[in-house]
């Protein structure tokens, strides 16, 4: 557990790890960069006799930030059972500081990943934490956000996954040994990695691995308050996958993610184009009762609400009235059009 800045959190992330119906035999927690007391807390945890063992890393200089924190902790265990991952564990999970682990989460990725021995790693569905809002427009973006990590829970592909979540990822050892055996690291040590859970998927892949996410392996992770934290944290996300697709260019293990992405910006354009057009001229001239509109019209009501369904009523109820996603999709297309500049107008990408 890579914890920077974390003092807010770092204690319900470790107390689900202990809640775990599946204990985990160790926790390593690597303090990086941390200027405020996420050591003191998390030392706290590992003093209290009634929590699985933990060991509580302090890296104060980390160059790296995630990636080389992860690395560091990665090292440390290998130290510790005398060179390599597959000694004396079969299993490691990487999770981040401000993530809660459903807690059922090990005994079930302990499951998926016995089922297939060529499977590498169960990545968690990612749901967002619900009522942190204090006013209208918070309530707002933070749910648009618990609909967006829904969504995308609903519908991960099973077998190609895109991306092993850096908030719940369980791995193989001898899949992250076969990454160390054939890069020296697990996880991509480069400034201009702004997306190492993403890279280290790829890495697993083009290694022979196979990687899979389970609707039933939850993780409920922070949201973004403000919509200024929402769009730097996006344009990171997407920023840092547009550079490790580039940097890879089209291959079998890529070719989807820019499938993918090119879709993803084909769909906003056409979902503000008609869907602002159409809202405009209802309210110029009034609803059409052509069947045609009345078909577009229903799709685009009946099926954002389905793909939401496991979210309960009110997330159903919020995209079948089309105007919150429509406002929310603006946003998205401005964070996917200008990491793609982004990468290709600037010449380094950094994050701290």
């Amino acid at each position: 557990m890579p914890a920077r800045n974390e003092e807010v959190g770092v204690l319900t992330s470790l107390e689900s790890l202990a809640a775990q119906t599946r204990r985990p035999d160790l926790i390593i927690v690597v303090v990086n960069n941390s200027t405020d007391r996420t050591y003191d807390f998390a030392q706290q945890f590992a003093d209290d006799e009634r929590t699985p063992p933990t060991v509580v890393l302090d890296l104060p200089d980390n160059p790296h930030k995630k990636a080389g924190a992860l690395n560091y902790g990665l090292d440390w265990l290998r130290e510790a059972l005398g060179g390599r991952l597959t000694s004396a564990i079969r299993h490691v999970l990487v999770m981040d500081a401000d993530t809660e682990l459903h807690p059922k989460f090990i005994e079930r990725a302990r499951n998926v990943i016995a089922s297939d021995p060529e499977l590498g790693g169960v990545s968690a569905a990612c749901l967002g934490r619900t009522g942190l809002w204090r006013n209208p427009w918070q309530r707002y973006l933070l749910g648009m956000q618990i609909i967006e990590y829904g969504r995308a829970a609903n519908s991960r592909y099973r077998k190609d996954v895109h991306t092993m979540s850096g908030a719940g990822s369980f791995y193989r050892s001898e899949a992250l040994q076969s990454l160390l055996d054939w890069r020296g690291e697990v996880f991509w040590e480069d400034h201009a990695n702004l997306v190492e859970d993403y890279e280290t998927t790829l890495a697993l892949k083009e290694s022979g691995w196979k990687v899979t996410a389970n609707q039933l392996c939850i993780a409920y992770t922070d949201l973004m308050p403000t919509l200024r934290e929402l769009v730097q944290q996006r344009e990171r996300w997407s920023r840092g996958t547009v550079d490790t697709l580039r940097a890879r260019g089209w291959t079998k293990f890529t070719w989807h993610s820019i499938c993918t992405m090119i879709l993803a910006l084909l769909g906003s354009a056409y979902v503000l184009g008609w869907g602002t057009s159409q809202l405009w001229l209802a309210a110029k001239h009034g609803f059409s009762t052509q069947p045609v509109f009345l078909v577009l019209v229903g799709f685009w009501i009946v099926y954002p609400a389905l793909r939401v369904r496991n979210l309960g009523w009110k997330a159903m109820l919020v995209e079948a009235s089309l105007l919150p996603e429509l406002v929310y999709t603006v946003v998205r297309t401005y964070w996917l059009v200008s990491s793609l500049i982004k990468s290709y107008v600037t010449r380094v990408s950094a994050w701290k």
